[in-house]
């Protein structure tokens, strides 16, 4: 199968020019950096004139709930939102049922994917107190790296005994697997909540959700992880950076060189504040929570100045039921996985960031970090995975383009200027303006190919 993608604006590695891919079967074959139009016989051409020709968007931050939680979703219905959203790569995480903590688990979801994922996947292998003797037994080729909760959110996959920190820091660092962690210190967020309960009742008002899991929880948890990473040489990538105090701990990094230890920022953060609150309440109820809007203008300076080496979405989908309530009852998480790459280019309308940097931070950098093979730059030889995006075509978000399998989104009655136009994924067109394949089968991505 020879495919030609001509006319558009290709953008890859910090540059921007006119120019023509040309796939073969699941790889690039050829770019062309001319406004020329490539001859040959072609058994597709696409006509990507206005638009801009990206490299799939890798999200390595995602909960598909498969399996054991999937009245919530499941991998092929989140899957589809990410075709319809750019997203060619996901990288899942470990809290669902069974936990993703022991070989055979982490085997199942590999298995539940190679059947129902219609784009490509891999799951991150989960920490507990008492796991670390499997670390060296995983196959490091077919995980991006270990999930480790420092927080409370995700119950009983909380680790907070220092004798199993220490070691697993010092597992990942010998195995030179890196390591994701979840960081808020539960300590704090546990006396905040019982201040709040002894003068709101037992479930606050979800306005107070930023002040219960505040900026002393997220900076207490994640100076301690940069420590413990500094002390054992490990690689350490922390999700979901919320507040400015946080940054201060984190060195600016070049778009080609990732220092040892980074930082992620999410969609969540990086759009709303605290004050949305009082709008949307639960819809955007999230751990670590909301910050300040001084808290989410850092964010946004930290994705140009190097100090947020990616963006993920934490992509966390909940029935509707379950998000009624306040602080306690109300579930935290939301769906951001279709809607993700069309938020950021907002951004880059607003000046936030260059759509330059937005490939580098959505695509360059997450295969640069977790060692992916042949995936998120476009390259000759490299797996053909293309997102084809056009500027200047506003639409609003409404329920019925929504395609998580919870059916909403706290995105809904937003207007965004930049549409996905179609999404290759190895080389497959599996959306096309609003049509998908829904036979389209993502495959298994291979990390640190020797």
């Amino acid at each position: 199968m020879r495919t030609k993608i001509q006319g558009g604006t290709i953008v890859n590695e910090g540059r921007s020019f006119k120019g023509s891919l040309i796939i073969n079967d699941d790889r690039i074959k050829d770019i062309i950096e001319n406004e020329q139009t490539p001859r040959g016989d072609y058994d597709k051409c696409v006509d990507a004139t206005g638009c801009y020709v990206l490299p799939g968007v890798i999200d390595e931050h995602v909960h598909f709930r498969e399996p054991g939680l999937t009245q919530k979703a499941d991998i092929e219905s989140e899957s589809r939102a990410a075709a319809f959203g750019g997203v060619t790569t996901f990288f899942d995480m470990p809290n669902c049922q069974p936990q993703t903590t022991t070989l055979d688990a982490l085997d199942d979801k590999f298995a539940r994917a190679a059947q129902t994922s219609h784009v490509n996947y891999s799951f991150f292998f989960g920490a507990t107190n008492n796991n670390v003797g499997l670390f060296q037994q995983l196959d490091d080729t077919r995980i991006p790296g270990i999930k480790l909760f420092m927080g409370a959110s995700t119950g009983n996959m909380l680790v907070d005994q220092m004798d199993a920190l220490h070691q697993i820091f010092q597992a990942c660092a010998d195995l030179d697997l890196p390591l994701m962690t979840h960081c808020e210190d539960s300590g704090i967020i546990a006396k905040n909540m019982q201040r709040f309960k002894l003068v709101c009742g037992d479930d606050p008002d979800v306005r107070f959700h930023f002040i219960i899991r505040d900026e002393e929880a997220c900076y207490r948890s994640t100076a301690l992880a940069v420590q413990l990473a500094l002390q054992h040489h490990t690689r350490l990538h922390v999700a979901h950076l919320t507040t400015a105090r946080e940054l201060q701990l984190f060195e600016p990094c070049e778009d080609n060189y990732l220092p040892q230890i980074t930082a992620e920022a999410v969609i969540a953060h990086l759009w709303f504040t605290a004050a949305d609150m009082l709008k949307l309440g639960a819809r955007i109820k999230c751990n670590p929570s909301i910050k300040m809007p001084a808290d989410r203008a850092e964010l946004r300076k930290a994705l140009t100045d190097g100090r947020i080496s990616t963006i993920g979405t934490d992509h966390a989908p909940h029935e509707w039921s379950k998000k009624q309530g306040g602080c306690v009852r109300a579930a935290s998480g939301m769906p951001m996985l279709q809607f993700s790459l069309p938020a950021m280019l907002q951004l880059v309308n607003d000046g936030v960031l260059s759509i330059e940097k937005l490939v580098t931070l959505m695509c360059h950098h997450p295969a640069m970090l977790f060692s992916v093979s042949d995936r998120g730059f476009l390259r000759k030889g490299y797996k053909a995975d293309i997102a084809i995006v056009k500027p200047d075509s506003p639409w609003i978000v409404t329920s019925d383009v929504i395609q998580s399998k919870c059916g909403w989104s706290p995105m809904e009655g937003l207007t965004f200027d930049w549409q996905v136009k179609q999404t290759f994924c190895n080389g497959r067109l599996i959306y096309d303006q609003g049509q998908f394949d829904e036979n389209s089968r993502g495959e298994a991505v291979r990390f640190r190919q020797k």
